[in-house]
């Protein structure tokens, strides 16, 4: 199978495989077991790994938390925020195209209160659509339209998993705290494919998982503040008082050792990683666009603003097929029509929708996700089955 949905996955790097195997088998002890040279051994890779991690997302180390992934990370950062006794707001101000880790946590939010008694707003603001130049990105203006001296969290993806849109970080993050509110960026997507900053572009709160950037499944992080503002957060997870209490468990060692040295390559090769999947990317607009009548792409075009779009992304839209059908009728090309947390039901993309796309034209649109261990062969082999596989659809 030729593997092109490198945005719901990607395969473990085998340099991270082979930094955590120790770990499982003979360096295993206990990290919070400092009684002896084991536990102490394990604690200072999770040590050395998350000084690497921070110094790499230009973060304090104490903001560091360690988690099973993005979805915990997210429900730890919003949750733990506007659930403190100390958080007096009770808004929180997200954009419609968010991640459901995102949406759905936001509107379970929605029928709790706060420790005040409270209820919790949830605000949405749009995107740009289609057919704008910056389509899919967040409309600036909305949102400063909506942020106040209520709103407790900003919630903006920095790239979206679907189109690739990436966001203003930067002057988000001026509008939120011109109102005293913080920022919290889903920074899944971002992390490992483009230079993230805590810094400098002063985000609160970021949330991303190992598996999307060559580590393994079940391991993320959340960045907790970066020393300009102070953040308060209510765990989530109790119990043993690990991580100065914010989050409880016993940490991996080999999979924190694994993300350390996955975000590790990411970074020392993302020049040369990113200008290979970009001609990647072009071949593969460029193959399927001149064989498919009315191929259209789906959000902001890398000709207009190249740095807009994260590399690896394509998605386009289909004039006569749906996307679930040349799927189906390609088995040897891995790629989707949307988020892979949404795969389960049967509804058009809500970011497509968001776009101003019909529910029609959401469905025959389709997602590629090019990585680091494609090859200009598989490119090629790819087009010729997806456009063998179109014309077999059309008739």
């Amino acid at each position: 199978m030729i593997y092109l949905d490198h945005h719901a996955t990607t395969p473990c790097d085998p340099r991270v495989v082979e930094a955590m195997l120790p770990y499982l088998t003979q360096h295993f002890g206990n990290p919070h077991s400092d009684s002896h040279e084991a536990g102490r051994e394990a604690r200072r890779a999770i040590d050395q790994s998350l000084d690497s991690m921070a110094a790499i997302l230009n973060a304090p180390r104490e903001s560091m938390v360690v988690t099973s992934g993005a979805t915990e990370s997210i429900n730890l950062a919003l949750r733990g925020f506007l659930m403190h006794p100390r958080c007096k707001r009770h808004q929180v101000v997200l954009c419609e195209t968010e991640h459901p880790a995102v949406l759905e946590v936001a509107d379970d939010l929605s029928k709790q209160a706060t420790a005040s008694g409270q209820p919790i707003e949830i605000i949405r603001v749009g995107v740009h659509p289609h057919d704008h130049p910056s389509a899919g990105q967040v409309d600036v203006d909305q949102l400063r339209a909506v942020v106040n001296e209520q709103t407790a969290v900003v919630s903006i993806m920095w790239a979206n998993n679907e189109i690739g849109s990436i966001a203003p970080i930067q002057s988000l993050a001026e509008i939120t705290h011109e109102a005293g509110a913080v920022l919290h960026c889903d920074a899944t997507q971002a992390v490992g494919r483009l230079p993230v900053d805590v810094r400098a572009t002063d985000v609160d709160l970021l949330t991303a998982s190992a598996h999307k950037f060559y580590g393994p499944k079940s391991t993320g992080f959340l960045v907790v503040g970066n020393g300009n503002r102070r953040l308060r957060l209510r765990p989530q997870i109790v119990g043993g008082g690990q991580q100065r209490g914010l989050r409880g468990g016993t940490l991996n060692p080999a999979t924190i050792v694994a993300m350390a040295t996955a975000m590790r390559i990411a970074n020392d090769d993302l020049e040369s990683d990113t200008s290979r999947i970009l001609e990647l990317r072009e071949m593969l607009w460029n193959r399927l666009h001149s064989a498919l009548d009315g191929l259209q792409l789906n959000g902001t075009s890398w000709r207009e603003d190249s740095s807009a779009r994260l590399p690896g992304n394509l998605n386009v839209r289909l004039r006569d097929i749906e996307g679930e059908a040349w799927m189906a009728a390609t088995p040897d090309v891995a790629f989707s029509s949307g988020s892979a947390c949404s795969s389960t039901e049967a509804l058009p993309s809500h970011v497509l929708l968001a776009m101003g796309l019909t529910e029609s034209e959401a469905r025959r649109s389709v997602r590629f996700g090019i990585g680091r261990f494609n090859t200009v062969d598989e490119i090629h082999a790819a087009a010729d089955q997806l456009i063998a596989s179109h014309q077999k659809l059309v008739g």
